[in-house]
């Protein structure tokens, strides 16, 4: 049998993971107006009044400033981390006339043919780093190393140093 853990600390484990954003609770709690925009999209007549006005139409839900902001720039990363969930962020871009290709590709900044080769070929490799802290820990000892010189010491001063 296995000890029990706490939740929170387990949640937590997922925003260490570079790049993923894990749909949780939390983020669905936070992004539920931006999903029910999206998915008022369904729509034909909501669609076109979206396309017609998109401040006017995004007025009538309660999003926050920045799911507001992520959605006029088309920021699918920022849409993510506001709680949006992919599956309903592609009604949007299905209302742009975007297949779900293109728009993912957009939120890897790489081109949608790199990112349907990359994909077809097995997707990203697993190797790398692994996790945020790791990252960190890696940038900061890459920062260190770049303060080190490599001052030739003139001949005999390190015997004088030692006396």
């Amino acid at each position: 049998m296995t000890t029990p853990r706490d939740i929170h600390a387990y949640l937590a484990e997922f925003e260490d993971i570079p790049g993923t954003r894990v749909y949780t609770a939390k983020r669905a709690r936070k992004g539920y107006h931006l999903n029910q925009f999206a998915m008022s999209l369904m729509k034909p007549e909501n669609r076109a009044r979206f396309k017609a006005d998109e401040a006017a139409y995004l007025d009538e839900w309660k999003l926050t400033p920045a799911q507001r902001a992520a959605v006029l720039a088309r920021d699918y990363n920022a849409m993510l981390d506001e709680g949006g969930n992919i599956y309903f962020m592609a009604k949007l871009f299905s209302t742009d006339g975007q297949s779900f290709l293109q728009a993912v590709g957009t939120m890897t900044g790489m081109s949608t043919e790199d990112y349907q080769a990359m994909m077809v070929a097995g997707g990203r490799s697993p190797d790398g780093v692994r996790s945020r802290r790791e990252q960190a820990a890696l940038a900061a000892v890459a920062d260190a190393a770049s303060e080190i010189t490599n001052t030739p010491v003139p001949d005999g001063a390190a015997d004088e140093e030692r006396r």
